[in-house]
């Protein structure tokens, strides 16, 4: 099943602990605090990988996390860094954060792309050691991994787009002049999923050509199934516009025309503006020479070969015509992630103040994950804990808000009596 939309969360792994140890041994004198550090969290990576040409893999497992790191021992033993994980994607899919909707990577080569950054590891108590303070008896808890939800979005990396009404040969002319073989009958919608060839002009040179499922009036508002592949030709260099010029399905292509540009341009105007090539098939069916000459009339100057990808005829000229117009174009669009919200720098202490029943009430990340470090056991980690308070301006916004001597303050549990 063909899946080009997917949305994901994923998860880096949490920082590990640092380490609370003493080195006691006998015959050696100086011993002290010797808590390693702990390790790094794992990161999530995201990279393209050519063999794939869907996002079904993501459809049904959608969460994501990469492994923790290992806590810090003693002897100044480093915890061990968490694995990193990588999630290996289609070429050309578009990454972007679920919520703000703003565009974060488009993989449209094999470089690898950081998606969640892992925590890193607390410091063990020997990073705290001084002069001053000779055995503490804390150590520093590691940092929560990056969480994200992002939704993936497939957009096809092709040098050629065939677009057309269903049945108007295109799946016919890429089997024609490649190795695809997508399935092909007389009846419409066919084509259920885009498909890739390689179409060689035998002079060295190559380019990716795909076969979008056919569009109807009214795919860009929703109708048919062409409104949801219209995307795949948005990173198309040259448009190859295939209609049925004997109008086999009874149907006029001079309006055929009209009705595929008028949907090119109500998707995207930028689309509607990609230099075409008009392939005026199904040669073989038509009896009436000057249905061609009206057809090339109404499409003015765009360029336009007459073909039968049935049987062949013309084929070699129009895959030449292509070679040598994106010989004079850019290279396929690379989208430019979008740039981050600007952050202003903020005080570390970014915390919430509320009173209720007479209590002040805090509560913060940095408080959160500052609890977690002290141990409340030793006057040493409490000290620490106070000079982080007042140095985060705590004390200072107590004040600010009427704070007076002996009230009581309550921390994520912890309750004590205010004090300048």
């Amino acid at each position: 099943m063909f899946i080009d939309t997917a949305v994901i969360t994923a998860r880096a792994g949490k920082g590990g602990d640092g380490a609370v140890s003493f080195r006691r041994e006998k015959y050696v004198p100086a011993g002290g605090p010797d808590g390693g550090d702990g390790g790094r969290g794992g990161h999530i990576w995201l990279q393209a990988d050519p063999r794939l040409t869907t996002l079904s893999d993501y459809r049904y497992k959608t969460k994501y996390a990469a492994p923790n790191g290992g806590r810090g021992g003693g002897r100044l033993c480093a915890g061990r860094g968490g694995e990193d994980m990588t999630l290996r994607l289609p070429p050309g899919t578009l990454v972007y954060d679920d919520e703000s909707e703003r565009l974060l990577a488009d993989l449209s080569d094999e470089t690898p792309f950081l998606l969640c950054k892992g925590g890193r590891g607390g410091w063990g108590n020997k990073r705290f050691a001084g002069a001053r303070r000779q055995a503490p008896n804390f150590a520093k808890s590691g940092l929560e991994g990056e969480e994200l939800r992002v939704r993936l979005e497939v957009k096809m990396i092709a040098d050629v787009g065939l677009a057309g009404f269903p049945n108007a040969g295109k799946s016919t002319l890429l089997s024609a002049i490649s190795a695809a073989r997508p399935k092909i009958a007389g009846y419409p919608f066919t084509t259920l999923t885009p498909h890739l060839g390689v179409v060689y002009t035998g002079d060295d040179t190559s380019f990716l050509c795909a076969d979008i499922p056919g569009l109807i009036e009214g795919a860009a508002d929703g109708a048919g199934l062409g409104h949801e592949f219209l995307r795949h030709i948005e990173r198309c260099r040259l448009l190859l516009h295939v209609v049925d010029a004997a109008g086999t399905e009874g149907r006029d292509p001079r309006a055929d025309i009209d009705a595929i540009d008028a949907e090119l341009k109500a998707h995207s105007p930028e689309l509607a503006e990609r230099p075409q090539i008009v392939a005026a098939n199904k040669r073989d069916a038509v009896s009436d020479e000057t249905v061609f000459q009206r057809l090339q009339e109404h499409v003015g100057p765009r360029e336009m070969f007459v073909i039968s990808a049935a049987t062949g005829e013309g084929v070699d000229a129009l895959v030449r015509a292509c070679a040598e117009k994106l010989a004079e174009l850019p290279p396929v669009r690379v989208f430019e992630p979008d740039p981050a919200p600007e952050e202003l720098p903020v005080p570390e202490a970014v915390t919430d103040f509320s009173k209720e029943d007479g209590v002040w009430v805090l509560s913060g990340d940095w408080l959160r994950r500052m609890i977690r470090d002290v141990n409340f056991d030793d006057l040493e980690s409490l000290a620490w804990f106070e000079r982080r308070l007042k140095a985060g301006g705590v004390y200072d916004r107590l004040e600010t808000l009427g704070a007076a001597e002996g009230d009581t303050v309550e921390i994520y549990g912890l309750t004590f009596e205010y004090r300048r």
